[in-house]
């Protein structure tokens, strides 16, 4: 089958087309005939220093796939050949989602939502799982309460936007003034500039502060929390605020990273055929071009979604 392996970590244009065995799906497994798969900033910042998640003897990135069920292994009553999946079923493992098949637990994946075409659903696992296991799961997100949102017009971002206002929050985002229209769209309440306006002096009295940007944000936005509030931050542990500083201001800052989850992306599934939930999608790209779109990404100006077009 066709894939896109690096021949080595490190640069973008290491990333070329190859030809590799076909997987064959095991006890409980499925495979996955990949109509596209989401490229997301995991995939280039393991690219450059093939620091994380484990890696098969042709090592293939891609952990969000949206397909149609080619075959399915022993012991599987959920799916049939032909049934429409999305999911990203063995992060922080392989999953191989830069190449024409996936084989993998079958109850790692959800059904397609009815109204996406898999371009768009496979924009969807991985950003809108950890905007949803981030604010509702991880921080106990209820209605009525204040979230404030960094790097809020980013692939996750922008869909925590959305599942924010789902559950009845007053949403808060920090972007570029050129994406304020866009995030107005998404249902945004408030909207800060961080290249002109300082969030820490702007903002209070919030409950939830979800950090996709790490770093120095994690001290910064300790004082906009209020007693009881939660700090979730997303990139890595190291942008998490001095432990005894939180304490101090009775404020919860923890790290948490993306895990496979069904009963969630049947959840965001939900939203999205509902209307409450929609995916933003900045380029798309044939598989071919993986190494363009790993270089895009790294900009950081992307407004949604890259996406790897594969059948």
């Amino acid at each position: 089958m066709r894939a896109v392996s690096p021949r080595a970590w490190g640069a973008p244009e290491n990333l070329v087309p190859v030809e590799v065995d076909r997987p064959e799906p095991g006890l409980t497994e499925i495979l996955v005939r990949v109509h596209a798969a989401g490229v997301n900033p995991v995939d280039w910042k393991t690219r450059a220093e093939g620091a994380f998640g484990t890696w098969g003897d042709t090592p293939i990135l891609g952990y969000d796939v949206s397909g149609v069920v080619e075959e399915v292994g022993p012991g599987v009553t959920l799916y049939q050949p032909g049934d429409a999946v999305f999911g990203m079923p063995r992060f922080p493992e392989q999953t191989g989602g830069y190449a024409e098949f996936v084989a993998a637990p079958a109850r790692r994946f959800a059904p397609k939502p009815a109204s996406l075409p898999h371009v768009e659903a496979a924009a969807l696992p991985l950003a809108a799982l950890t905007a949803w296991q981030g604010l509702i799961e991880t921080a106990g997100l209820r209605a009525g309460q204040r979230v404030l949102i960094h790097a809020a017009a980013g692939g996750v971002g922008h869909l925590a936007v959305q599942i924010a206002k789902a559950h009845g929050a007053y949403v808060i985002g920090t972007a570029r003034a050129d994406k304020h229209d866009f995030l107005r769209s998404l249902g945004a309440d408030e909207l800060i500039d961080y290249t002109a306006t300082d969030f820490s002096e702007a903002v209070r009295d919030v409950d939830v502060v979800l950090d996709g940007v790490g770093g120095v944000y994690g001290d910064r936005s300790l004082p906009v929390l209020r007693r009881g509030g939660h700090l979730v931050t997303l990139p890595d542990p190291g942008g998490l605020p001095d432990p005894g500083r939180a304490a101090e201001l009775g404020v919860h800052a923890g790290w948490t990273i993306v895990e496979p989850d069904r009963l969630g992306l049947l959840e965001i599934a939900r939203l999205v055929d509902e209307g409450k939930l929609r995916v933003e999608v900045d380029t798309v790209l044939p598989l071919e071009e993986a190494a363009k779109a790993h270089a895009y990404g790294e900009q950081g100006r992307t407004q949604g979604k890259i996406v790897l077009k594969v059948a």
